[in-house]
C-alpha cells in the first residue's frame, strides 16, 4: 500500500474493465477515476500546476483561475489545497452540483457563469469571464487548459503509455474529445510510437469540435462551443458522434452490470460499440477510455426524474449494443488490421475523420 503525503501523489492508472459480458462485445476500458480527484483531469492538472512553478509564474501569492466543466476543477482545487494556493474556477450550469459543492468543500471559489457569449455560448462566456479577473488583478494565473501543451503532454507522457505498456497488439483506440487534450496526447503518441493503432475520437452530437452545428447540450465533460485550439485533425483516423439519450441509455446499461460510470463514459462506449458494430470488427483488440467514475452524475444521468424531465421515457430502457452502420456516409469500413473481418465480407473503404452518428 503506498504513502503519499500529497492527495494528488496517488493514481490508479492500471485498471482496466473487459466489457464483453457486458456488451457482447471485446472492448476493454480504461478506468481513470481511482484517484483523490476523481478523473483522467488529475494528470493535466499536476503537469500544468508544476510546469507553471518550475517556470515562476505560480509562486505564494497566486491565485490560479481556469474555466472547467467540472472534472478539471476538482482536481485543482485538491492540488490548489494541498499547495497552499487560492484557486477560481469558472463554471456554467451544466457542472453537476455534486461537483461544484465539491470544488466549495476543497476551498476553490466557484464562479457560475449563466449568459452564454453571442457567439461562443457558455463557453465563451466563461473564458470571457477568466479573462476579466486575470486583468483585474496580476495575482491571477490562468493556466488555459485550452491551449496549455501540459493539457494533452500529460496524457502523452502517461495514458497513451499506460495503454501501450497493456495492450502490446492494440488495434483501435476510442477517446472523447472535450478539450482534446487526452485525444491529442494519445493520438500523437500512437502515431510516433505505433502508428498501426487506429485512433476513433468520440464526440458528442451539437459539438462544433469536428464541424458540426452547435446544439444545446446537458452532460459535462465531452463536446465543445467554439473549436478546440490544441486539435490536430491529422492524427485522428475516424470520428463518432453520440445523442445524449444514448450517452444516458449506455451509462444505466453499464450500471445494470454493476460499473456507475460518468457521463463522458457512456458517450465513448456507445460511440465504440456503434464503430466497432458498424465496422464488422469483432476480433479486434479495442480500448475505450474512461474519464471519471458516476457517483457526481447521481443528481442527473442516474436520477429518474431528470432523465425523465429531459430525455423522457425511452432513456430510461435498457440500451442495446448499436449494430448500424455509419449513418452520415453510408459507409462501412475495414479495420486497419485485416484479420478483424472475414475475408468473405464485402465492405467500403469509409474515408478518415468520416462523422458517425
Amino acid at each position: 500500500m503506498p504513502i503519499i503525503r500529497h492527495p494528488h501523489q496517488f493514481n490508479e492508472s492500471s485498471l482496466f474493465i473487459d466489457l464483453q459480458d457486458v456488451l457482447s462485445h471485446r472492448l476493454y476500458l480504461k478506468i481513470e477515476g481511482f484517484n483523490l480527484a476523481g478523473s483522467i483531469k488529475l494528470k493535466p492538472a499536476v503537469e500544468m500546476v508544476e510546469r507553471a512553478e518550475r517556470e515562476g509564474r505560480v509562486g505564494p501569492g497566486s491565485v490560479l483561475v481556469e474555466s472547467s466543466s467540472g472534472n478539471l476543477g476538482v482536481a485543482l482545487s485538491m492540488i490548489a489545497a494541498s499547495k497552499g494556493y487560492r484557486f477560481v474556477c469558472v463554471i456554467d450550469p451544466r457542472c453537476n452540483p455534486a461537483t461544484r459543492q465539491l470544488m466549495e468543500s476543497l476551498g476553490a471559489q466557484v464562479d457560475l457563469v449563466t449568459e452564454p457569449d453571442p457567439v461562443d455560448g457558455l463557453l465563451g462566456a466563461r473564458l470571457n469571464h477568466v479573462r476579466e479577473l486575470c486583468e483585474s488583478d496580476d495575482r491571477y494565473v490562468w493556466l488555459n487548459q485550452y491551449t496549455n501543451s501540459g493539457n494533452w503532454g500529460a496524457h502523452y507522457r502517461w495514458t497513451a503509455s499506460e495503454i501501450d505498456a497493456q495492450f502490446p497488439e492494440l488495434d483501435v483506440l476510442f477517446v472523447g474529445a472535450g478539450t482534446t487534450g487526452t485525444l491529442m496526447g494519445c493520438a500523437r503518441y500512437f502515431h510516433e510510437h505505433r502508428p498501426d493503432v487506429r485512433i476513433v475520437a468520440v464526440d458528442a452530437v451539437g459539438s462544433v469540435t469536428f464541424g458540426g452545428p452547435p446544439a444545446t447540450r446537458l452532460i459535462p465533460g465531452l463536446g465543445m462551443s467554439v473549436r478546440p485550439p490544441q486539435l490536430d485533425e491529422s492524427l485522428i483516423d475516424d470520428v463518432v458522434l453520440v445523442e445524449e439519450l444514448d450517452t444516458v441509455r449506455t451509462c444505466h446499461r453499464l450500471a445494470g452490470s454493476g460499473f456507475l460510470l460518468g457521463g463522458s463514459t457512456g458517450t465513448v462506449v456507445h460511440g465504440a460499440m456503434t464503430w466497432l458494430s458498424g465496422h464488422r470488427a469483432r476480433d479486434v483488440t479495442a480500448v475505450a477510455i474512461s474519464p471519471d467514475l458516476g457517483r457526481p452524475y447521481l443528481d442527473t444521468i442516474y436520477h429518474p426524474d431528470w432523465v425523465l424531465d429531459h430525455f423522457g421515457a425511452a432513456a430510461l430502457a435498457r440500451d442495446d449494443a448499436p449494430t448500424a452502420p455509419d449513418r452520415r456516409s453510408g459507409l462501412v469500413a475495414e479495420p486497419r488490421h485485416p484479420a478483424a473481418t472475414p475475408a468473405t465480407d464485402s465492405v467500403a473503404a469509409s474515408s478518415p475523420r468520416s462523422p458517425s452518428q
